[in-house]
């Protein structure tokens, strides 16, 4: 992990800790196991992940570590989504596993193009459709996003048996079409962005809410805070 990565996920645990976005809770003990590396891992519940499982993973940026690992532990069948142009050169540049089938476009409300926002740091991949002070809003690009119910009936799935999320502050705005799809999902991971929002604690608030009304429990936490894992 680059030395700037490790800073900010140092500040982004100082903050939960503080109070900014550690309103939440464990709220049920089961078996967990961390996938993936310190930067792009998350914890699951693997003695509920089936062999051949159907594994959503939105968000690659540069890292694939957690796809990797749910693959080598479950033979799984992961599909990938990023329309950042840095992660798709990066897919496409180096060796993926054969069960990883990545797609070039994310997810949104609704399908269609919409601008994008590069990363200030040329370094960095992650970019957002949202401003915040780690995107240059003076330099978007146009990407196409779809909406969860429409990919999901173009791979022919009705079940999910894990949905991963790292979509840089889009989570709150496409979780309710993702729980209102008809799709079953047994475990949702995702990473929260509370901080890049003035009315964060309030969007997160209203966010596992909307999880825990349909049923979906926290079962992990990591250290930062940021990465959640919830299971029905």
């Amino acid at each position: 992990m680059e030395r700037n990565d490790r800073f900010k996920r140092l500040e982004y645990w100082l903050k939960a800790r503080i109070g900014k976005i550690a309103f939440i809770d464990i709220e049920e003990k089961r078996n967990k196991q961390w996938y993936g590396n310190g930067y792009g891992g998350f914890y699951v519940d693997p003695t509920v992940i089936p062999q051949n499982a159907i594994v959503y993973s939105f968000g690659i940026g540069e890292d694939i570590s957690f796809d990797k690992d749910i693959i080598a532990k479950h033979n799984c069948q992961v599909f990938g989504f990023d329309p950042t142009p840095k992660s798709i050169l990066w897919v496409n540049n180096n060796p993926v596993p054969e069960q990883f089938h990545f797609h070039p476009y994310g997810i949104g409300e609704k399908t269609g193009k919409v601008i994008f926002n590069l990363p200030k740091n040329k370094e960095h991949v992650s970019g957002s459709v949202y401003g915040h002070n780690l995107v240059d809003e003076t330099n978007p690009v146009e990407v196409l996003l779809k909406e969860f119910k429409e990919i999901a009936s173009e791979k022919e799935h009705t079940h999910i048996d894990v949905l991963k999320m790292d979509i840089e502050g889009s989570e709150y705005a496409v979780m309710e079409g993702i729980l209102n799809s008809g799709v079953t999902i047994k475990q949702i991971l995702v990473e929260t962005h509370e901080r890049f929002f003035n009315d964060g604690k309030e969007k997160g608030k209203r966010f596992f809410k909307l999880l825990k009304d349909k049923g979906y429990k926290i079962f992990a936490i990591s250290d930062t805070y940021q990465e959640i894992s919830l299971i029905k």
